[in-house]
């Protein structure tokens, strides 16, 4: 009987099965890092590492769907409509303020959460519960009631401002050659056509921009409206999230806690503290991620996808084998953190749209930049506990 488990990411092109290995040229990166720093993460070896099989995207009954039900069309709201460099960047002066649904106050809160280390996933202006989550959590990090999740007063916003530091929210960015070297590649539905890449790149500069800058493309074509974003090209300024180059948590991870229930994932000092807070999609069903406590035994970066039907209920063993190559449209994205579990890890997305709004097999997923952002602050033998 075939192997059921599953937990690697995936948009719903197949369900697959997935083994990990490090590629060779994040290999020999790690190994020179590994050489100039005693301090280096373990890296995954180059071995091939299985994962539990058969994952799929299906979006939870109260998530993503009737989220994006519950919100007036972008065509006609005209929240959305009021969103541009200056209004995100004005000064609010009138509290307590009601948090709206969409609207330049929803996307400057939301651009403060993620420079405060308190993610809100996809930064795109809408005040959904991975906002919402991640504005509870930043408040009870700083001792403040977790009940207010729909407005804000003077001492939150202030809080905020301070931990997100005062640089502009909006700031502008000259897409570079390096930006435009590509390469760009449709990515088709079959497995086995997917096999056949030379990446699982970006499949074009605009999704690139969008995810740099932990936003949505709709995002950037609103911030930009005299930008063709299907023409992009190097010299081509674009007003965006200013999200780059943001510090790490304020205190070092000292444990990663990950909630089964809450659909999120913490970092902790040594005191308990919650210094980081991200929005995760975890295992449900007949696939529930594992309880209890473990540790990191090393990361991966660029990590390649293997498929193989032997281990997939779903799928004929009859089927031949596959290997991806690395990208952002990985099923795993563009890191993975194994746990001391067999089978299981942390790891990133080519679908953050996903994150918090779907269900995964067992492991743990992230957005790319918010599971970057998480291994570079833990290292082998940080403990991991699933609660």
């Amino acid at each position: 009987m075939k192997n059921i488990h599953s937990c690697c990411a995936l948009v719903a092109f197949f369900t697959c099965g997935c083994i990990v290995s490090e590629s060779s040229d994040s290999a020999r990166k790690s190994a020179d890092t590994a050489a100039a720093s005693s301090t280096q993460v373990a890296t995954v070896p180059d071995s091939l590492i299985t994962i539990p099989i058969g994952d799929s995207v299906s979006l939870d009954t109260a998530g993503l769907g009737s989220q994006l039900d519950s919100m007036p069309p972008l065509a006609s709201d005209t929240g959305f409509k009021q969103i541009t460099e200056k209004s995100v960047d004005a000064a609010f002066t009138k509290f307590p303020m009601r948090i709206p649904v969409r609207g330049p106050l929803t996307l400057r809160l939301q651009i403060l959460l993620d420079r405060a280390n308190f993610s809100p996933g996809i930064i795109d202006g809408a005040w959904g519960k991975n906002a919402a989550k991640a504005f509870s959590w930043f408040r009870a990090a700083n001792g403040m009631d977790t009940t207010a999740k729909s407005s804000i007063d003077q001492a939150t916003y202030d809080k905020l401002v301070a931990a997100g530091q005062s640089a502009p929210l909006i700031t502008s960015y000259q897409i570079t050659a390096d930006d435009m070297q590509g390469p760009f590649i449709q990515i088709p539905n079959s497995v086995y056509d997917q096999a056949k890449l030379e990446c699982l790149c970006y499949s074009s500069p605009a999704e690139e921009m969008a995810e740099k800058f932990h936003t949505n493309q709709q995002m950037l074509k609103q911030l930009n409206p005299k930008v063709n974003l299907s023409s992009l090209s190097a010299g081509t300024s674009l007003q965006v999230p200013n999200v780059e180059n943001i510090p790490p948590a304020s205190a070092a991870i000292a444990k990663v806690v990950i909630s089964k229930k809450g659909y999120w994932t913490h970092g902790v000092d040594a005191s308990g503290n919650v210094v980081a807070h991200f929005p995760s999609t975890l295992g449900a069903g007949y696939d529930p991620s594992p309880t209890g406590d473990f540790h990191v035994t090393g990361i991966a970066t660029d990590p390649t996808f293997n498929y193989q039907p032997s281990l997939m209920a779903e799928v004929p063993d009859t089927k031949p084998t596959a290997k991806l190559k690395p990208g952002p449209n990985s099923p795993v994205g563009t890191v993975w953190m194994a746990l001391s579990k067999p089978h299981y890890g942390i790891h990133g997305t080519p679908a953050p749209e996903t994150i918090g709004y779907a269900n995964s097999h067992g492991c743990v997923r992230l957005t790319n930049w918010d599971a970057e952002r998480l291994a570079a602050q833990v290292k082998a033998g940080t403990p991991v506990q699933f609660q």
